[in-house]
């Protein structure tokens, strides 16, 4: 019965975290670009363009394969030229703030087929999904911008 108790309260502890985790993103979001869910794009990642937003020393931690590198702090439309406008395009971050900003910028720009991963690549690992080191191999370490921000890793190594 003890035990019993303990995975129940548990699981409840997990629950709450997720929806902590969850209620976090609703409170950044301004919901201008629209949200693709890790599964989702793990089904077509080939099928994609995928830009990483984040700072460039974050990328070089890990990023997700196939991922084109673009800087949030320095993005300019003229990165993205050789895409085309119909081609679909997903943007990412940590957790999907500064990937909304970028994810805009291409919207305003003309692109018809953005979408932001929700939860950024800290969801994608926490997923149990891969992501890539420096030299294209896999790893378990993601740079978590801070130690604040780090918390919503779950899964993987933080690197600060």
């Amino acid at each position: 019965m003890l035990i019993q108790f303990m995975v129940l309260q548990f699981s409840i502890l997990a629950a709450c975290g997720q929806k902590t985790y969850d209620e976090k993103l609703e409170s950044l979001y301004k919901y201008t670009v629209p949200l693709i869910k890790a599964d989702s794009l793990n089904d077509r990642l080939n099928e994609v363009v995928i830009l990483d937003t984040r700072a460039e020393e974050e990328f070089q931690v890990s990023h997700i394969e196939g991922a084109r590198f673009v800087d949030y702090d320095g993005f300019k439309i003229s990165q993205v030229k050789d895409i085309p406008k119909d081609q679909e395009v997903i943007v990412y971050c940590s957790v999907g703030y500064r990937s909304e900003r970028v994810g805009e910028k291409l919207k305003k720009a003309g692109y018809t087929n953005v979408k932001n991963l929700y939860g950024g690549i800290f969801s994608w690992k926490n997923e149990g999904y891969e992501v890539m080191g420096p030299q294209n191999n896999p790893t378990d370490s993601v740079h978590t911008y801070n130690k604040s921000w780090g918390q919503w890793l779950i899964k993987g190594i933080k690197v600060y």
